[in-house]
């Protein structure tokens, strides 16, 4: 996370915040104990464990490890349902870069209250007249409701978040369990819910997904806790919104720039070039990006958006193909979530339980392996770059699932490598 000296480095005028979520690793306690780094799962219900078989690589057929463990209760969005994502990933070195070597499912429990807002209402029969509409309900914060994180304040705006000390210090835990408190519904008919109302728009455009099939007999019993690989190290999460430098980071000093020069042009060519736009030229812009915004808050292990936008690493390898044409351009690409008919062209394959759109939930970040692995002696670890997660845009639960139950729904995850370069 970056520091600064004291709050009067802090200007509104230079620093502005986005509406990305960022989450760190801590090893102090935190208030919520259920969203967790490495470590090992705990359930919605610990008497309903997930099917074995998404415990499994894809390639190899061994068991996976456990990346990310995240509450993801959205009471404004989905109310009356718990949710909780799991991120996971195969240590052999021989999977690596292959597609299934990374798998992602969620955990959700519905109850009767969210069954009841999805019923259509009946008009009664002695209305005649129509009745005037209510006003439109006012625009949830998902940080709010995810973290018990408060968006900046017209009054707080110059507060250094990261100032050590004084009133100025940063909120409790954002990754707190307890829900905030959900504002009282109004007595007139309820306003359809986000999820519900781009799932349907989609249908009419988008032809309907191959829906996996449903398990007709018993399906595979979770393995036991010993019989997967060591874990990685637990951490807590702790996060703020995401703080940016209104400047263009500079290049390093030390940066060196390798740039081949025809013969023919003469070293003055070269000596002329200026060193930031030979540097900038020279990388992936995509790429460079990434680079500049984890520099900003190099520690940050976890970006947290729903219906948002991911920050791809790469626009030229598959997952980057598939979601770059359907982002934002300009600068408020990633400046606040996105409206519903953005998110709504994600690129992301539809639901296989449901068949409904995918939104853009979380992303882990480069700083997650270092966290991960440093307990590891070996060099050759985790090579990916970003792993992206893509959900339900519905909360859809497992098919055959009743009220109360739990049920497990694997979603996709888009797993961005580290480019391999050779030296010529």
């Amino acid at each position: 996370m970056a520091t600064y000296d004291s709050d009067s480095d802090f200007d509104d005028e230079n620093f502005t915040e986005t509406n990305v979520l960022l989450g760190y690793a801590t090893k102090d306690v935190a208030d919520d104990t259920t969203s967790q780094l490495g470590g090992h799962p705990t359930w919605l219900d610990e008497k309903t464990a997930p099917p074995g078989d998404l415990a499994k690589c894809k390639n190899c057929n061994n068991l996976l490890t456990l990346l990310l463990q995240l509450n993801g209760d959205l009471p404004d969005r989905f109310p009356g349902h718990e949710r909780r994502l799991y991120l996971w990933a195969c240590k052999r070195k021989a999977c690596r870069r292959k597609a299934g070597s990374v798998r992602a499912f969620r955990a959700i429990r519905a109850s009767a209250i969210h069954a009841e807002s999805e019923k259509p209402k009946q008009p009664k029969q002695e209305e005649t007249q129509r009745e005037t509409p209510a006003p439109a309900a006012p625009k949830t914060n998902l940080g709010e409701s995810l973290f018990g994180v408060k968006p900046p304040t017209a009054s707080s705006a110059a507060i250094n978040p990261f100032a050590t000390g004084g009133a100025s210090s940063r909120p409790a835990n954002p990754f707190s369990s307890s829900p905030a408190p959900a504002p009282t519904p109004a007595p007139t008919q309820p306003t359809p819910s986000l999820s519900e109302t781009f799932a349907s728009k989609a249908r009419i455009s988008s032809p309907e997904p191959t829906l996996a099939s449903a398990p007709t007999g018993p399906r595979e019993p979770w393995p036991q806790q010993s019989s997967f690989p060591a874990p990685y190290p637990s951490y807590y999460l702790d996060a703020d919104y995401e703080t940016l430098n209104a400047e263009k980071p500079e290049i390093p000093a030390q940066t060196r720039v390798d740039m081949d020069i025809d013969a023919g042009e003469g070293a003055s060519g070269g000596a002329d070039m200026d060193v930031k736009d030979a540097f900038e030229s020279s990388m992936d812009k995509a790429f460079q990006r990434f680079a500049d915004r984890m520099s900003q808050n190099p520690e940050q292990i976890l970006r947290y958006e729903f219906a948002g936008s991911p920050l791809l690493y790469s626009k030229t390898d598959a997952v980057g193909k598939l979601l770059a044409p359907h982002q934002d351009s300009g600068a408020n690409a990633n400046a606040k979530v996105k409206t519903v008919a953005a998110a709504a062209k994600s690129g992301m394959p539809k639901c296989t339980n449901c068949g409904g759109d995918r939104l853009f939930e979380l992303q882990l970040t480069p700083y997650a392996i270092v966290e991960l692995e440093a307990e590891e002696l070996g060099l050759e670890g985790m090579e990916w770059g970003t792993i992206i997660l893509g959900v339900c845009s519905k909360d859809c639960v497992q098919r055959g699932q009743k009220e109360g139950e739990v049920g497990y729904v694997e979603e996709w995850v888009g797993v961005q490598w580290e480019e391999l370069s050779s030296k010529k």
